[in-house]
């Protein structure tokens, strides 16, 4: 085995560190990478502190060297084809991840590229060479540790006080002495779990002889260790290195720690407030300070931000900045975790010269004043406001957050257009979908009306080319329109399955085929009518229309689009207009197909969003919106001929921050949704409107989405799984008593304000509240056409239960009115949730362990309450970390963990799906819009995602969102003992690349938004 370590692993070290290249000097060179792949300040920093420059050429001839050593292939492989293809593939995956990882300052460890080697040889499945590598690693790092502290005597020998020289940006050298660097990292770690065991590294003023003594008790894995991170982040230092890495250095190191403890993701979180207030400030000032400096911290940022043009003057002129200044709760930044406020660092924080301007509670009250501008008492109303965003109780969407308080306040998260089947009014969407996407508006497109292909064209006697040419058109317009430079354009299109172009739309997302009839970079969903799956299932033929034939389906749902398709059916078959017949049920298994193999288009129902919308009478609901939660009116209004955009601005209340003792406290929650519906209705009258019509729709009926986020966690809270009829039964009484809220504080502001333009003839008026239009969907299921082979009393199936005083609520709403015509949409949240620290909307947890991908970069998400479990038990060790990651996150296969910590802690694909529909058809009951809900599927099983979707169509669902594959999945199961999982780019915050994966081949994590792929979410 000796002899194999020294052959196959051993020339790999010297090969990227800089150093002469061992092994029989007769091996050949392989062909260098591509000039620009490269750059020529990429350096590497060795183990003696040294920097020499990178050669990515000593990785290929290690490789080589390795691959032809007699323990594994032998000399003569050295003329092989294949092993020098394999070579290159490996060097490339290499330095492409170098590349990733670290973007600006392109230097790197070389215990870093040595972890790329191993990965890289894992990915390819070049397992004994990686395996001989990784023992040979192990041996030489047992003698590093041993020479550890030697290590650290000799670095303070040869610096006088210990000490890290780096370049300042003004250019001068400066110094940080060790010590001090631990006084700040011990800082940050300062109140997290069992810091309190190992903040003693050495004595308070050590000479440079002065010894690093052993431990007096040994900490268990996974212990908050302020001496790691140092040891770690050291490791990256070198003398003369620029300002900003070596106060990035300590950040990564403590947040590569991460998986070991979910606790040093605060720790990671405090050193990167470090950074800021040394940024946004100027200087180096501690935490304790801050509260006497926040407030001419806010004072200084609202003026730098007027005059860099950024900022609204009205923010100086209409407030008293001394009581918000006083407001402001500086210990309040300490309650963030790393992935919240690098999202925040990195995306949210005005910047001002590339520099940012707020810390987190300057920008929490620039939001706040911002939506507080038309209130008659705009300071107390921001300090209300304030301490609601704040506290994490509730956040707005990041439009809002983007825009609030700026010149150009737009904090709008959805808009809904339909298309009009003529060239002026197609190009004119155009036109509004890039206006609308140029200030972060996610967008929903009705492209039904749009005639099929071979339709006559009047005006030129020829035939149109249908829908798919114009939706190519959209995808390249949300590509080239990217929203206010912070995240790609974004756009999903709608279509009823009764067009006939639908087959071609079904395959928009296909990787095959005519790429001029592809739209690989927008979203598509089917809008389907229930005549459809009442066809479906009863294995009856379809009727495929141009629009142009049969405009009058477009807008009618129910019982009278069936009348209405009855009708069209039979012109059709006297010959006087075109169609075209398919057995239903072909069409609905291209459409799962199609769902399975590319993710699109998402199962959207017509009937079940028009029929329960409180706005029928003011015309018909088309489409959904990016994220399929928002169900309003497109097209021409009924009462006004004019047309309409649908705008709905969100917000999600943070379910997690009202649990008390396991139990949610509605007084708590009452208070947050009376606030958070004040704010959202705020955002109507201050927002800046791109579009006309979209200002004249919004004004009228005044649609806000409130929704939640941070539900897995109250499961976790209660000690329940979410494969369960606990968790069932929760979804429901919870979301009753958000809804119940909402519509009373709508009643409120009415009351206060005045009801919504067209509320008169709404459903609201007539004291129809959502439970009821339930109940109007299951009389036009039954009213419409009747199933052939079927039960009809099986066409709607939900439960009924309430426990809530509604007659008294509809009393009061006949009589008060309301403020808005829709309260209330579960978005994603996929953004706003990171920043609070909790659960995205209602998702179940997707993996215990796994890395997540943003704008921001990768992060390891860790579930906390899991680790808690298990080191309670004394469960949690590194062979449980890499037992839960070698099982992609998945507790079943680990034997070591008890039964009930395995069922409280199921992931997604774990849980049966059906257990998420029955949940979300609970929480559909009482909400006047719809929900993003996430579907998860183990398997490939047709006869699965038949019965799923049948029974989210039971049940009463309006829309569902991505479904996901566990197959097109994959974790990350090895740790590198870089901690190189975590490779988000480190200068600036800039936004890089995947980052560096550990593991065979790791496909991107799922997201919880179609956009955050990871370079964008949608509308949150």
């Amino acid at each position: 085995m000796e002899s194999t370590l020294k052959s196959a692993a051993a020339p790999l070290a010297p090969a990227v560190s800089g150093g002469a290249a061992s092994g029989p000097e007769s091996v050949p060179a392989v062909r260098p990478l591509a000039a620009e792949s490269v750059g020529d300040d990429w350096r590497v920093i060795r183990r003696n502190g040294g920097v020499v420059r990178f050669d990515s050429q000593k990785i290929r001839n290690a490789l080589l060297k390795a691959f032809l050593s007699k323990e594994v292939m032998g000399p003569k492989a050295a003329e092989s084809s294949q092993v020098r293809d394999i070579v290159e593939r490996v060097a490339a995956q290499v330095v492409e991840a170098l590349r990733r990882r670290n973007p600006l300052a392109r230097t790197f460890h070389i215990e870093d590229i040595q972890d790329q080697v191993e990965l890289a040889l894992l990915r390819e499945g070049h397992h004994k060479v990686a395996r001989e590598y990784m023992l040979y690693r192990q041996q030489r790092a047992k003698v590093r540790e041993e020479n550890a502290r030697k290590i650290m005597r000799e670095a303070r020998a040869d610096n006088e006080h210990g000490a890290i020289r780096f370049v300042g940006q003004n250019g001068r050298q400066s110094e940080i002495a060790v010590d001090d660097l631990l006084q700040r990292i011990t800082a940050a770690c300062a109140g997290l779990e069992s810091a309190d065991k190992i903040l003693k590294l050495a004595p308070a003023s050590p000479g440079p002889d002065s010894p690093l003594p052993d431990s007096p008790a040994k900490p268990r894995w996974g212990d908050i260790n302020p001496e790691a991170v140092l040891k770690s982040a050291l490791r990256e230092m070198y003398d003369g290195m620029p300002e900003t890495e070596m106060r990035w250095a300590p950040i990564l190191a403590a947040r590569a720690m991460i998986e070991t403890n979910p606790a040093y993701s605060q720790a990671a979180a405090r050193l990167l407030l470090d950074l800021l207030r040394w940024e946004a400030l100027g200087h180096d000032i501690p935490h304790a300070r801050m509260e006497a400096l926040y407030p001419s911290c806010l004072r200084d940022a609202l003026r730098r931000g007027a005059e860099a043009e950024l900022v609204n003057p009205e923010l100086l002129q209409k407030f008293n900045l001394k009581k918000l200044g006083r407001a402001l709760r500086p210990e309040r930044d300490l309650q963030f975790g790393y992935l919240g406020l690098q999202t925040l660092y990195d995306r949210y924080f005005l910047r001002v010269d590339d520099k940012p301007a707020e810390m987190p509670q300057t920008f929490f009250m620039r939001v706040a004043m911002g939506l507080a501008l038309r209130e008659d008492d705009p300071t107390a109303a921001a300090v209300r406001f304030y301490d609601l965003l704040s506290s994490f109780r509730f956040l707005s969407s990041t439009p809002t957050l983007f825009n609030s308080g700026t010149i150009r306040s737009q904090l709008s998260s959805c808009y809904l257009t339909t298309v009009p089947d003529d060239l002026d009014g197609i190009f004119e969407a155009y036109k509004e979908n890039a206006l609308l996407a140029k200030f972060a508006g996610g967008l929903g497109n009705d492209w039904t009306p749009v005639r099929a292909m071979g339709s006559r064209i009047k005006g030129t006697n020829g035939r149109s080319q249908g829908v798919i040419p114009f939706l190519k058109i959209v995808n390249d317009t949300a590509v080239a329109v990217n929203q206010g430079g912070k995240r790609k354009g974004a756009a999903c299109c709608y279509l009823e399955t009764w067009h006939m172009d639908i087959e071609a739309f079904l395959e928009l997302r296909k990787n095959s085929g005519d790429e001029r009839r592809r739209a690989h970079d927008m979203n598509t969903a089917n809008w389907i009518p229930d005549l459809f799956m009442k066809r479906a299932l009863a294995d009856a033929e379809w009727t495929l229309f141009s629009p142009s034939d049969a405009p009058a389906l477009h807008d009618k749902c129910g019982a009278e689009f069936d009348r209405a398709y009855a009708e069209c059916e039979a012109r059709a078959a006297r010959g006087e207009i075109r169609s075209r017949r398919v057995r239903a049920v072909d069409l609905w298994r291209k459409m799962l197909t199609m769902l399975f193999e590319t993710g699109h288009p998402w199962m959207t129902f017509k009937d079940a969003c028009n029929i329960r919308s409180p706005q029928r009478h003011e015309g018909a609901v088309h489409s959904s919106n990016l994220c399929t939660e928002i169900t309003l009116n497109t097209g021409e209004n009924l009462k006004t001929g004019e047309d309409e955009i649908a705008v709905c601005n969100l917000g999600s209340v943070n379910l997690a921050a009202h649990m008390s003792d396991g139990k949610l406290d509605d007084r708590k929650l009452g208070e947050t949704v009376r606030l958070a519906m004040r704010m959202l209705d705020n955002v109507i009258d201050i927002n800046y409107y791109a579009v006309k019509k979209a200002e004249r729709s919004n004004m009228r009926h005044r649609p806000v989405g409130l929704g939640v986020m941070g539900f897995q966690d109250c499961l976790h809270e209660m000690g329940v799984s979410y494969d369960s009829d606990e968790a069932v039964e929760f979804a429901d009484r919870s979301m009753e008593a958000v809804c119940f809220h909402a519509y009373s504080a709508s009643a409120d502001l009415a009351e206060e304000r005045g009801r919504y333009k067209s509320f008169d003839g709404s459903a609201w008026s007539m004291g129809k509240l959502p439970l009821d239009t339930l109940r109007d969907l299951a009389c036009e299921r039954e009213k419409g056409e009747a199933l052939k082979n079927g039960d009809s009393s099986a066409l709607l199936e939900v439960d009924m239960s309430a426990t809530r005083d509604w007659d008294a609520l509809r009393a009061r709403i006949r009589r008060t009115g309301m403020r808005n015509s829709n309260c209330v949409a579960i978005a994603p949240t996929a953004t706003i949730a990171n920043i609070a620290g909790v659960s995205p909307s209602i998702e179940p947890n997707y993996q215990n362990i796994y890395v997540k991908s943003n704008l921001s970069g990768d992060f390891t998400v860790c579930n906390r309450k899991l680790v808690a479990d298990l080191r309670a038990a004394g469960l949690w060790d590194e062979v449980m970390l890499a037992d839960i990651k070698y099982y992609d996150g998945r507790l079943e296969p680990v034997d070591r963990i008890p039964a009930d910590i395995k069922r409280r802690h199921a992931t997604a694909f774990e849980i049966d799906p059906k257990r998420l529909i029955e949940a979300a058809a609970r929480r559909q009951k009482w909400i006047d819009q719809a929900q993003s809900l996430n579907l998860y599927i183990a398997g490939s099983s047709g006869r699965a995602l038949d019965e799923m979707y049948k029974l989210a169509w039971r049940r009463g669902l309006k829309t569902t969102y991505y479904l996901r594959s566990l197959g097109a999945t994959s974790t990350e199961k090895y740790t590198s003992r870089a901690g190189a999982h975590n490779a988000v780019p480190a200068g600036g915050g800039l936004a890089g690349g995947n980052g560096a994966a550990v593991g065979p081949a790791p496909a991107p994590a799922p997201q919880s938004c179609a956009l955050e792929d990871p370079e964008c979410e949608a509308c949150q």
